[in-house]
């Protein structure tokens, strides 16, 4: 079996707190190294606190298994820290389509994304107001669109 196919059979394994979106495409999962019967998989988590950590340890290693490995190794990296920048666009487009609004790309300079206008993921109009700068995650934010009235969240630029 490839790495691609590995790469592949990851595309299904979901983050557990956006179900829409896989960890590959939330650019969580970095690298797949096969020796064998024994694959390892790096990830770097969105943070290193993130409740979901252990559940995406435990989809990674079951998915991995299912393809006939016996020895699966998750290995966590936080350097370099994960960025926002990493979701793909196929993950953004799934993150908007769930009306969780993505973040905007920012190559590392985070002041600008600050004061960048949100747009509604729902009717993508650009007057929207911030409610709460945290939402239902500490990488989430409430807003309000002023056109639709539809309350979303956005993914905080990270």
């Amino acid at each position: 079996m490839s790495d691609q196919d590995i790469w592949n059979a990851l595309t299904e394994v979901m983050d557990p707190e956006i179900p829409v979106v896989s960890l590959v495409d939330m650019g969580i999962i970095r690298a797949v190294k096969q020796d064998g019967d024994h694959v390892v998989v790096t990830m770097t988590p969105t943070f290193s606190g993130c409740p979901a950590l252990v559940e995406m340890e435990t989809l990674i290693r079951e998915r991995i298994l299912q393809l006939g490995y016996s020895e699966v190794t998750v290995d966590k990296v936080l350097n370099p820290p994960w960025t926002s920048d990493w979701i793909t666009d196929h993950g953004r487009a799934q993150l908007k389509a769930f009306g969780l609004q993505p973040p905007a790309r920012h190559g590392g300079n985070l002041l600008v994304t600050f004061f960048d206008v949100v747009t509604c993921p729902r009717c993508d109009s650009a007057k929207t107001t911030l409610k709460n700068s945290f939402g239902s995650t500490l990488c989430r934010a409430i807003w309000q669109c002023n056109d639709c009235q539809e309350t979303f969240e956005q993914f905080k630029p990270l």
